[in-house]
């Protein structure tokens, strides 16, 4: 434990600095960067080590592991996988945070799946490419799914989410989303955050504007594969 804790460590603080460098080309504070560690395969004992050196958020794609690691550690729990219907009522429930909402048909769901007294963040992932599995809306259907989210009671509209395209440079991929989240901030000034990058490009996306990284094998390791 204790050399996984020195390795986590040390990854992290690398991490650390290189998104200060970022943030300090950018003329920006660190502050307006929120790292979410993603712990999807990783054990809950890696993000108890990941608590004890100060991260607050997390990430998980799937709702099993997500459930059940925030049960164990406390912290401000993202979702970042794809929405299916039938997980909702769950992941309402362990999440506070959603990066993922790219279809009408789920925003009913989420909004009446809120347990009472809770307010669930809420990103648009907008799609930037046609990559299978990937997920995303359109952006020309941003505003009217945006709509449809800050009518609800218990959801609250955050901003947009993407996933920069396989095989593209990263800075082309985050310069359009610029773009988008600026036309989109017309429409919805108070949607400002911006959830982009990644470990292989987090500081480009941070140059574009990203206010929310989601960073898991260059603070962990290579990633375990789920049996």
């Amino acid at each position: 434990m204790t050399n996984r804790r020195e390795h986590i460590a040390s990854s992290l603080a690398e991490v650390e600095s290189k998104i200060g460098a970022a943030v300090k080309a950018s003329h920006r504070s660190r502050e307006s960067v929120v790292l979410i560690a993603v712990t999807k395969t990783y054990p809950a004992s890696d993000v108890e080590i990941l608590r004890d050196l100060g991260v607050t958020d997390f990430g998980e794609n799937r709702d099993s592991e997500g459930s059940e690691k925030s049960s164990l550690v406390q912290g401000r729990w993202h979702f970042q996988g794809q929405l299916q219907s039938n997980k909702i009522a769950s992941i309402t429930g362990w999440a506070d945070v959603i990066h993922s909402l790219d279809t009408s048909k789920h925003v009913d769901r989420l909004d009446k799946s809120v347990p009472e007294g809770k307010k669930l963040s809420v990103f648009l992932q907008v799609g930037l490419d046609q990559s299978p599995g990937r997920g995303g809306i359109e952006p020309s259907e941003l505003l009217g799914l945006a709509d449809q989210v800050e009518v609800c009671e218990h959801l609250e509209l955050m901003g947009l989410m993407a996933v920069a395209p396989l095989g593209e440079n990263p800075e082309s991929a985050f310069a359009r989303l610029a773009v988008i989240h600026t036309s989109f901030l017309a429409h919805h000034p108070q949607a400002t955050a911006l959830s982009a990058g990644m470990s292989g490009d987090f500081e480009i996306a941070i140059a574009y504007g990203a206010t929310h990284i989601r960073v898991g094998s260059s603070i962990l390791g290579s990633r375990i594969s789920p049996l």
